[in-house]
């Protein structure tokens, strides 16, 4: 898994650009499905052929990242954010930018040494951020293919932490794209199985919305990350969610607006859970959400839930991550596939 997990993390694709992500998810199961398409949205469709019922298992792709909004004449390119970013976290990260190939840049800002007092005590907001790719001018720039539009991804590589934690970019959500690749070929199950690595969750739970339209499961699980709440500083969340404890289940997010979960869909996940033995924690959060807020809205309604792998540091380049989570969250979803006739 942690081989996969750095495949698909160390790969660049912010919403909306996410070829080179579905491009590793295909590869991973053209093998295992029956049939494989993506759809006009950009979402790849993995379908394995069985019985009823048919599960959805969701995971977007995207990362949060930047898109180049204007070039000075000096070369120094200015960002607009592409996903929900604390700005603070943008400052002095490399970069890369897909020109008529891979470009790589630093985000930068005026420096402290020629800032006023009052400005030293103010964070740096993105829009006063700007990427340096060497250029000495607009024309070097635009000669490598960017241009107002190109999209600009952190540059980070994976690495391992103590006690089987590793930390890296978009964890949230290649740790679910993993998992969902890895529970639908570890399921053995007379079902249909949609494996749908979905685009545009970051900006709106796009791809997840239309894939469930066309598709129209009997239910669905997406897969994800959450916050875990274990380190300094998190202890006001109030929240139950560690590292190492096991995937989390969810009860609620965004306090209600997002997903509420159905009885039934958490019977389906906490008794498979606890039927099998798997470790699992149970999460209730007042902010964020996932596809199946998305996948549940569809159409007359679809039954759908979330398993996630907490995650230390969201929409940072350090996220960090327990491979026993992950493993703990693989097992969770192919047992729920695999028990699903029990419940649909």
């Amino acid at each position: 898994m942690k081989e996969l997990i750095a495949k698909l993390s160390n790969a660049h694709g912010i919403s909306g650009y996410e070829d080179e992500v579905r491009e590793i998810v295909r590869a991973e199961l053209e093998d295992w499905a029956d049939e494989v398409k993506t759809d006009s949205m950009g979402n790849l469709i993995c379908t394995k052929n069985g019985g009823e019922p048919e599960i959805m298992v969701a995971a977007h792709m995207d990362e949060i990242g930047f898109a180049v909004k204007y070039i000075d004449d000096k070369g120094f390119i200015r960002i607009a954010p592409i996903g929900g970013w604390f700005s603070q976290i943008a400052l002095a990260q490399r970069v890369v930018l897909y020109g008529k190939k891979k470009v790589y840049g630093v985000i930068g800002c005026k420096p402290p040494h020629l800032m006023k007092d009052e400005e030293r005590k103010k964070g740096i907001e993105i829009k006063d951020m700007f990427v340096d790719i060497g250029a000495s001018n607009k024309e070097e720039v635009l000669e490598m293919g960017i241009n107002v539009g190109t999209p600009v991804a952190l540059d980070r590589e994976i690495v391992e932490l103590a006690n089987g934690r590793i930390t890296g970019k978009a964890f949230d959500n290649r740790v679910g794209v993993a998992v969902m690749i890895e529970a639908v070929r570890r399921a053995k199950a007379d079902v249909t199985i949609h494996a749908v690595a979905t685009v545009q969750e970051e900006v709106g739970l796009k791809g997840a919305r239309t894939s469930a339209f066309a598709i129209e499961p009997t239910a669905a699980i997406a897969v994800d990350t959450c916050v875990a709440a274990d380190f300094p500083g998190s202890e006001s969340a109030h929240m139950d969610v560690k590292l190492g404890k096991g995937a989390a289940i969810t009860v609620i997010d965004a306090s209600g607006r997002g997903l509420i979960a159905s009885p039934k869909v958490l019977r389906w996940l906490t008794e498979t859970a606890e039927k099998y033995g798997i470790p699992y924690q149970l999460e209730v959060a007042e902010g964020g959400t996932t596809d199946a807020t998305a996948i549940h809205l569809t159409k007359a309604g679809i039954p759908a839930g979330v398993v996630s792998v907490p995650a230390r540091y969201i929409h940072s380049p350090v996220e960090v991550v327990d491979l026993k989570d992950v493993e703990s969250a693989v097992e969770i979803v192919a047992r729920a596939i695999e028990n699903a006739k029990n419940y649909f």
